[in-house]
């Protein structure tokens, strides 16, 4: 028997980065993002024997172990373990389970597609299925953002788990002691075909580690730094008009949304834009895009540009000649969350 599941990445359209600690918890935080056809992908494969091996094929990572109640880090797919770990102690009583769990992400790493945490959800989900452990969408999101966020301690926000298991297109707001609460958006039809003739992906060939743009992010509010919390609370603010955008398919203000938090994002942490970032930026909007933001924490990984659809090959093709590191992404939104399915 194998136990397959996949995840979507999403893209976040505004609001990102007031769901990262402590700006949500003083001030509360709103996201909206919707989730796109490239995913994460996980193939559980119960074992008789007793080991346990962690497969990531997109990394080429291989790593085996016996199988205990515990598995500790030593630098390889840690992530795979502390999944591991906390389903071995939540979900099968602290007995060992014997397994070979095998990923895969769409994207390359560092995407700022949220690629890590959606990676958790699916593999989550998979051992949710074999071990016929019920989890909702609230409960799956919130599970994956402890095992990533308080038991591995990676640092990041909490949108990506929950854009991984509800899927579509969604604004949520977190609140204090941790409160969320995800609203579905029920966007018309030719909005969301005119946003996918408009959109594309353009992956800037630099991987970031998003690490130490969160901590900055992060001591700017606990050391009042008022430019950079002015910057978060305008960039909530464009979360709320986003999603009237959205709702009521104005794409004409939806673009100003966009160009405005850009501006208001690249003012909550010094390295969230760079030299680099600012060439594409230029290039894709003399070729023809309307509006472009970074995905995710910053630094690099994947930008978005919306632009007329007439001119969109001409953007791709300009960026193609002038940045050859990168690559251009198509791609389409989807409604659907993580799911796993078993396999005789």
């Amino acid at each position: 028997m194998l136990i397959r599941s996949r995840a979507p990445l999403r893209l976040g359209l505004a609001g990102g980065g007031t769901d990262v600690s402590p700006y949500c918890d003083q001030f509360g935080g709103a996201i909206l993002n919707a989730t796109i056809d490239y995913y994460a992908y996980a193939t559980l494969e119960p074992l008789d024997s007793s080991g346990v091996e962690f497969v990531s094929a997109d990394l080429r990572q291989r790593a085996v172990y016996e199988a205990a109640p515990v598995l500790e880090n030593d630098g390889c797919l840690d992530l795979f373990k502390a999944v591991y770990n906390h389903v071995v102690r939540e979900f099968n009583g602290g007995a060992p389970l014997s397994l070979r769990i095998s990923t895969h992400v769409d994207v390359p790493s560092g995407s700022g597609l949220g690629s890590s945490s959606t990676l958790v959800v699916a593999m989550l989900a998979a051992f949710a299925e074999w071990l016929r452990v019920p989890l909702g969408d609230y409960e799956l999101a919130h599970t994956a953002y402890v095992i990533e966020r308080d038991e591995a301690r990676l640092k990041g926000g909490k949108q990506d788990q929950y854009a991984a298991a509800f899927g579509g297109f969604n604004f949520m707001e977190f609140g204090r002691n941790g409160q969320v609460l995800v609203n579905p958006l029920r966007i018309k039809d030719w909005v969301i075909s005119e946003l996918e003739a408009s959109l594309l992906l353009y992956f800037t060939g630099e991987s970031r580690a998003s690490a130490e743009i969160i901590e900055e992010q992060s001591r700017n509010v606990r050391d009042g730094n008022a430019a950079a919390v002015e910057a978060m609370h305008a960039i909530k603010e464009e979360a709320f008009r986003m999603k009237e955008c959205l709702l009521r398919g104005d794409l004409r203000r939806l673009h100003e949304v966009l160009r405005s938090s850009w501006e208001s994002k690249k003012r909550m942490a010094s390295q969230i834009s760079n030299q680099k970032i600012e060439s594409i930026y230029r290039c894709a909007l003399d070729a023809g895009a309307q509006c472009a933001r970074i995905s995710g924490a910053g630094g690099g990984g994947f930008m978005m540009f919306l632009t007329d659809p007439v001119q969109k090959d001409a953007v791709e093709a300009a960026l193609r000649a002038e940045h050859q590191t990168g690559a251009a992404y198509r791609c389409h939104f989807t409604e659907i969350g993580a799911t796993a399915w078993k396999i005789p």
